[in-house]
C-alpha cells in the first residue's frame, strides 16, 4: 500500500502488509495502522474511503462505486475501500488523510481566581541527627504543616535519595493534598498542565503554566479513532461487533492525546516530565473509550452510563508519557449524550451564573443543547447526524484545505461579477464542501428562491426567471438534481464538479430539524417563546465558523437578530483550562450535575410531530 503518512505535505511511504484473504482494503489498512478517510466506519454509506488500485488486473465495480466515481475515475482504478475485498495481491494507493482539520482552539471563557490543585513548596530542612530521628517523610510534612500530605510508594522510593543529594533543600510537588514527588532544589517556577478537548472528530490540547495561568502552546489534530467511524454510534457499534475493537479504540485515543502532548511540549520547550496534571473534556462515549470502559450501554436504550463522574486516574492510564504520577481529571457527564465536554462548556460560558435567557448549542453529529432562563437549566441531545462534519454529503469533506466554507450567490450578476463567490480554506482549488459551506449553500439558495419551502430545487424553467445568473448551474447526475458550486474547467461534467445535491439538502433538513426540535421543546418546557431568548451560544469548531445569518435563515437557531447569536468557540477546552487553574471551578463543574435537569427527547410523544414541523424552510 502507498500512503502519505500524517498528511499531504509528507512524501508517500511504501508499506507491504499481509492480511487474510477476503478482508476489505479498508479493514486491512486499519489493522495495519494506515488511516483511510471514513465517517461511517467502513459500512459503505459515507463514500469517503476512496482508494486507487494500481495493480494491472481489473477489480470489480460495485453499484456504490458507480455512484461515487466518474467513468474515467473507475477506469483509473478508483474504488471504495470498504467494498473492495482482498482476494489476491493488490497494489493500492491511499490518498493522504487530513490530520489537521480547521478547528477552534480557543473560546469564550471567564476570568478565574488562580488556585490550582497543583502546588509546589520549596523547603530547606534540618538534617537528621541522633537527637532528631524523625523519618524523612515526617520531616518534610512537618515543614508543610498547613496541609495533611499523603505520600505513595513512588515518593517513598525517591525521598531519601533526593533529600540527601540536594542537601535537604527540595521542592515538594503536591496535587490537592497528595505528595506526588520531591525534586532537588527550588523548582517552584516549573508547573505545567495540559487541557484536552477530546472531540469525536478533532482533539485540541493546550499547555498551561499553572503558576501564572498562561497558555504556552496549543495544537489540534484529527482523532485517531476516525477509521472506526465519524460518530459515536458507529464507534460503539464497532465494539459490539469486534471484541478487540475496544482495545484498539482506547489505544487510538491514547495515541492522539500523547501526540498532542508531545507537540505542545516541544513547541513551548517544556520537558513532559514537568507536566503534572491534565484535564480531559469529552463526551460520554469518548471518555469511556479513553478509559477502556465498554460503551455498549451508551448506545442502546435506556442509554446508561457506567458512572456520571469518572474516577481520577493517572495520566499514564490514558497513554500519556508525562510525570510518572501526573493525574488526569475527567469532566463529569449529565447523561449518555450530554457529556463532560458540555459540562466544561457550561462552566466556561457561565450558564449557571447568568440571569439572562440563554441557549447553548454545540452543533455536531450529536448536538447537545442547554437552555437557561436564569433560574432553571435544562439540557438535551438531538441526533443531528454527520452532515455538519461533511458526512453523507456527496461532495462533503472536513474543514481542511480545499473545503468551501463560505458561499455567497448573486442571482442577477452581470458582466464580470461572479454569480457564486466562494471562500475556500487554504485559498486553494475547491475540493469539496465542509459543514459551514453546506449551511451557507442551502441558506443562499433558499434566500434567492432556488430552494422552495419544502427544500426542493425548483424546476429549471422556473429558475431562469427567479435567478437568471444561476439557472445554468442546475444540472442532473443520473436522476438526481444538483446545483453546481464550482467547475474545475468550463466544460467539466457535473459529476466532476463540486456541487450541492438534492439529497444533500435533505440531509441538512433532517439535521437542522432534529436540532431545532430540541431547543423548541426545551423552550416549551420553560414556557418560553423564541423571542424570549436573549443570547444563543454556538459552541465547538463548527459553531465558530458558521454564519449566524445562515443559521437563522435555515431555522437551525431561533429567528433572532444576528447580534444575539455568538460564536462561542472551543468552550469545552476553555472549561478544561479553568479546571486546571482553579479547584473552585472544578467544584463548580461537579455542582452542575445537581443543577441541570436532563430532558430525554426520544420518549416524548410530541417529538415526531415537532420534528416534521421543523423540516421546512422559511422562504422570502
Amino acid at each position: 500500500m502507498t500512503k502519505a503518512e500524517g498528511g499531504a505535505e509528507v512524501p508517500p511511504a511504501l508499506r507491504d502488509v499481509r492480511v487474510p484473504p477476503g478482508v476489505t482494503v479498508f479493514d486491512a489498512a486499519s489493522w495495519n495502522g494506515i488511516a483511510i478517510d471514513s465517517t461511517c466506519g467502513g459500512h459503505g454509506t459515507c463514500h469517503k474511503c476512496r482508494i486507487r488500485v494500481t495493480s494491472d488486473a481489473a477489480t470489480p465495480i460495485t453499484r456504490h462505486d458507480a455512484r461515487t466515481f466518474t467513468a474515467a475515475q473507475l477506469a483509473d482504478g478508483w474504488r471504495l475501500g470498504c467494498l473492495l475485498h482482498a482476494t489476491r495481491d493488490l497494489a493500492v494507493e491511499v490518498p493522504p488523510l487530513t490530520t489537521r482539520p480547521k478547528a477552534a482552539t480557543v473560546g469564550i471563557g471567564r476570568q478565574v481566581i488562580l488556585r490550582p490543585a497543583l502546588q509546589k513548596r520549596y523547603v530547606e530542612l534540618d538534617e537528621a541527627t541522633l537527637a532528631d530521628q524523625r523519618t524523612d517523610l515526617v520531616r518534610l510534612t512537618d515543614a508543610i504543616d498547613d496541609l495533611e500530605l499523603t505520600a505513595d510508594l513512588h515518593v517513598l522510593r525517591r525521598l531519601s535519595t533526593v533529600l540527601r543529594a540536594a542537601d535537604f533543600k527540595v521542592t515538594a510537588v503536591i496535587l490537592d493534598e497528595a505528595l506526588i514527588d520531591v525534586e532537588p532544589g527550588d523548582t517552584t517556577g516549573v508547573r505545567y498542565a495540559i487541557a484536552f478537548d477530546l472531540g469525536t472528530t478533532t482533539v485540541v490540547g493546550t499547555l498551561l503554566d499553572v503558576g501564572t495561568g498562561t497558555p504556552l502552546a496549543v495544537a489540534s489534530t484529527l482523532n485517531a479513532q476516525q477509521p472506526f467511524g465519524g460518530d459515536v454510534i458507529t464507534r460503539i457499534s464497532a465494539t459490539m461487533m469486534d471484541p478487540e475493537a475496544l482495545g484498539r479504540l482506547q489505544r487510538a485515543a491514547g495515541s492522539t492525546l500523547s501526540s498532542l502532548a508531545g507537540e505542545v511540549c516541544r513547541e513551548a520547550g517544556v520537558d513532559p516530565a514537568h507536566v503534572y496534571e491534565v484535564a480531559v473534556a469529552g463526551n460520554a462515549t469518548m471518555t469511556a473509550l479513553a478509559l477502556g470502559i465498554d460503551p455498549e450501554p451508551l448506545g442502546v436504550a435506556p442509554f446508561v452510563m457506567s458512572a456520571a463522574q469518572p474516577p481520577s486516574v493517572l495520566a499514564s492510564e490514558l497513554g500519556l508519557s508525562l510525570h510518572p504520577r501526573a493525574r488526569a481529571f475527567l469532566f463529569p457527564a449529565l447523561g449518555a449524550y450530554v457529556g463532560g465536554d458540555i459540562v466544561a462548556g457550561m462552566l466556561a460560558s457561565g450558564m449557571d451564573r447568568d440571569k439572562r435567557t440563554r441557549l447553548f448549542i454545540d452543533v455536531g453529529t450529536n448536538c447537545e443543547i442547554v437552555l437557561s432562563d436564569g433560574e432553571t437549566i435544562l439540557s438535551t441531545a438531538a441526533p443531528a447526524g454527520p452532515a455538519f462534519e461533511g458526512g453523507a454529503i456527496r461532495c462533503g469533506m472536513r474543514a481542511a484545505d480545499g473545503a468551501i466554507e463560505v458561499i455567497k450567490v448573486d442571482p442577477h450578476a452581470q458582466g464580470e461579477d461572479p454569480a457564486v463567490t466562494l471562500q475556500v480554506i487554504g485559498e486553494v482549488e475547491p475540493r469539496g464542501l465542509c459543514g459551514s459551506g453546506l449551511v451557507d449553500a442551502v441558506a443562499e439558495l433558499v434566500r434567492v428562491g432556488l430552494l422552495d419551502a419544502s427544500g426542493r430545487l425548483v424546476p429549471e424553467e422556473d429558475a431562469k426567471g427567479i435567478a437568471p445568473a444561476l439557472a445554468d448551474r442546475l444540472a442532473r447526475i443520473g436522476e438526481e438534481r444538483v446545483f453546481i458550486l464550482h467547475r474545475p474547467t468550463p466544460d467539466a461534467e457535473a459529476a466532476e464538479c463540486v456541487y450541492l445535491s438534492q439529497r444533500d439538502v435533505r440531509e441538512l433538513q433532517f439535521a437542522k430539524a432534529a436540532i431545532s426540535t430540541g431547543w423548541s421543546l426545551l423552550l416549551e418546557e420553560l414556557g418560553l417563546e423564541h423571542r424570549d431568548v436573549q443570547q444563543v451560544l454556538l459552541a465547538g469548531s463548527f459553531g465558530s465558523y458558521l454564519s449566524p445569518a445562515s443559521a437563522v435563515r435555515i431555522g437551525l437557531v431561533p429567528q433572532l437578530p444576528v447580534l444575539r447569536i455568538v460564536a462561542a468557540g472551543n468552550v469545552a477546552g476553555e472549561g478544561a483550562k479553568m479546571a486546571l487553574l482553579s479547584v473552585r471551578e472544578r467544584a463548580g463543574a461537579l455542582a452542575l450535575l445537581e443543577e441541570v435537569t436532563y430532558v430525554e427527547l426520544s420518549d416524548r410523544p410530541d417529538f415526531n410531530d415537532a420534528f416534521v414541523d421543523q423540516l421546512g424552510f422559511q422562504t422570502p
